[in-house]
């Protein structure tokens, strides 16, 4: 253990925590398949494909949030394991359910699994004793993972038939049933001041530590801003590729699925990064990096250009997220602020693809490139100053070191 006095981040617990946010997360990452299967499954329009979608969705971004305090105590495991029941009844219902309505109860009630199980996993994360490993090593786990369902769902409709990939999640849900015992816990009770000559004292930096647990309004505004400008602009990311550069189908599609694969660069880069340059500057780096390569992505009509920016933004992205996922768990060890950001993210990717959709229609590509480069840099205003009070609590928690803001 170091300072923090986490749980090791063995394998063991590496794993739990893969599982926990790969299947927590599932919906989302997987949604374009989902979309595909029931779409044709029940003859929907795009309109009515979106509504269960959004279903799915908003009732795990609320889940999360509202779960995110009872995540920061003791029972993850037990919490995750009954977010994976949930989520089997649901992913079952969804694979045997003959006509819409019902389809969307189904979707509602998975989503709201896989938000317990997205709250608890996440929080785990902060229990860990190397809060940027544990980060940048589960988000590498979680892409590799989600690539994996991302093929075999769709190939499981085509070879079991239709509604087969949603019985796949649901083995899944089985298999990660025994490997998220390894899921570090929450922890115990805080005692109170005066009663332990170990408690810490008014304005210590366990106590500024417990009211961050607490995220404002602003700072999940920020949050769900930003992911809904990332997953809105990698909803369109394949059409506008088309549209844009005159590129096939298939080599955007290449594209894009090698951006993905070679921004595992930049979950690991992050925290060797901030580690260099302090987590201040190394965020804002990334964040512009983010920013400017998306904004080329949308705007350009070179293909060249498209596919450099792809890559760059991938990776920026990722670094971006490994270093808030660690920040959030280095200021908070509870777990609450981390669940509680990645519920407002949940949020946010649900309603990015309509909002982006919408300045594109109405505004078109040019206009859309500025707004979500401008968008990207003022949602990451208050995950910078996250950024700079988790520099100052790992500082003082470690005598003799000077804070890296």
């Amino acid at each position: 253990m170091n300072a923090r006095g986490g749980t090791a981040l063995g394998f063991g617990v590496a794993v739990a925590l893969v599982a926990g946010v790969t299947l927590g997360n599932g919906g989302a990452n997987v949604m374009p398949v989902f979309v595909d299967d029931f779409a044709t499954r029940f003859a929907l329009s795009d309109s009515t494909a979106g509504l269960v979608a959004a279903t799915q969705l908003m009732a795990t971004a609320v889940v999360t949030l509202l779960l995110a305090g009872r995540a920061a105590r003791p029972g993850r495991v037990r919490m995750a394991r009954l977010g994976l029941a949930v989520s089997c009844v649901g992913f079952l219902g969804a694979a045997a359910v003959t006509d819409t309505v019902t389809l969307v109860l189904a979707n509602l009630v998975l989503g709201a699994g896989l938000g317990a199980v997205y709250a608890a996993a996440t929080a785990a994360l902060a229990a860990t004793d190397d809060a940027d490993k544990a980060s940048a090593v589960t988000i590498c786990g979680v892409v590799g993972v989600t690539a994996l369902l991302i093929m075999g769902v769709p190939m499981a409709n085509h070879d079991l038939g239709e509604g087969a990939g949603f019985l796949l999640m649901a083995v899944c849900c089985l298999v990660a049933w025994p490997l998220l015992r390894r899921l570090p816990d929450g922890p115990a009770g805080p005692t109170a001041p005066g009663t332990d000559p170990t408690a810490p004292a008014v304005g210590s930096t366990d106590t500024r530590v417990a009211a961050a647990s607490r995220p404002s309004v602003v700072l999940l505004v920020g949050t769900g801003l930003l992911w809904a400008v990332t997953q809105g602009a990698w909803s369109y990311a394949s059409v506008l590729g088309r549209q844009h550069t005159g590129m096939s189908h298939s080599a955007v599609s290449a594209v894009l699925a090698i951006s993905s694969v070679v921004a595992l660069v930049g979950a690991m880069v992050g925290p060797v990064t901030a580690r260099h340059l302090g987590r201040m500057r190394s965020m804002a780096a990334f964040v512009m990096g983010q920013a400017v390569a998306m904004a080329i992505l949308i705007f350009t009509h070179d293909p060249v250009f498209f596919t450099v920016a792809a890559v760059l933004w991938q990776g920026c992205q990722l670094a971006v997220l490994v270093q808030m996922l660690a920040a959030a768990a280095l200021l908070d060890p509870t777990g609450r602020l981390v669940a509680s950001l990645s519920g407002a993210g949940a949020l946010g990717t649900g309603v990015g693809p309509l909002a982006v959709g919408a300045v594109l229609d109405g505004a078109g590509a040019g206009v859309l490139s500025v707004v979500l480069a401008s968008g990207t840099c003022l949602a990451s205003l208050p995950l910078l100053r996250m950024t700079v009070a988790s520099g100052e609590t790992a500082g003082a928690s470690q005598p003799g070191r000077v804070p890296a803001a």
